[in-house]
């Protein structure tokens, strides 16, 4: 079954954004050593993909005319309305994360799901449970302030540091495990949701 994964860079302050949601301090990295095998690798295993609307409307602002992820599903979890670009496979949802989660896994296919973010509505995949693995890379670089990585309502619990690699020689990829789905083939979906096929 489906991982679900929050792929994702941070700062070393733990924001994924400033506030006006620049990323040129992310940017000014995308050349570095072994950052675009990192991507390509990870998006050999993508089937679904899934963001909420302030990051889909950043997409459309920055990226005019070119969608950058063609052939994949991409959900977005949105209160507003938004055209879809031409040819893109997206569906446009509201309401709880879990209401989906069963449609998500099924268009994931024998891939897992991208969680893009932003970090509230990965913290809501979390809260529900529904958070497999989180692969961070550590920009070295502190905003100060802005959109945090993930803004949890309380602790969790400590997380299962599978792998580590640097980037550029100064930038950090670390992958961890939720401790719930260490070692699972995928989330175990909350019982009022059903999993696919039961």
């Amino acid at each position: 079954m489906a991982d679900f994964q929050y792929y994702v860079a941070s700062s070393l302050d733990g924001f994924i954004a400033t506030k006006e949601d620049d990323l040129g301090w992310l940017l000014q990295f995308e050349e570095a050593e072994g950052v675009t095998e990192s991507y390509e690798d990870f998006m050999a295993g993508i089937g679904c993909i899934v963001m909420g609307g302030q990051t889909y409307r950043w997409l459309m602002e920055h990226e005019p005319g070119k969608w950058p992820y063609p052939g994949i599903p991409c959900w977005i979890f949105t209160h507003h309305e938004y055209a879809a670009p031409p040819g893109a496979d997206v569906t446009f949802v509201r309401g709880e994360v879990q209401e989906f989660a069963p449609d998500l896994v099924a268009d994931a296919g024998d891939k897992n799901v991208w969680l893009v973010g932003g970090g509230n509505l990965v913290a809501q995949f979390a809260k529900a449970g529904l958070l497999d693995e989180m692969i961070v890379t550590l920009i070295p670089v502190a905003l100060g302030s802005g959109k945090r990585l993930l803004p949890v309502e309380s602790p969790t619990a400590p997380l299962e540091l599978s792998s580590t690699r640097t980037l550029g020689g100064a930038a950090v990829e670390l992958r961890y495990r939720f401790p719930a789905r260490a070692g699972s083939a995928g989330p175990v979906l909350p019982d009022h949701v059903g999993n696919p096929g039961s």
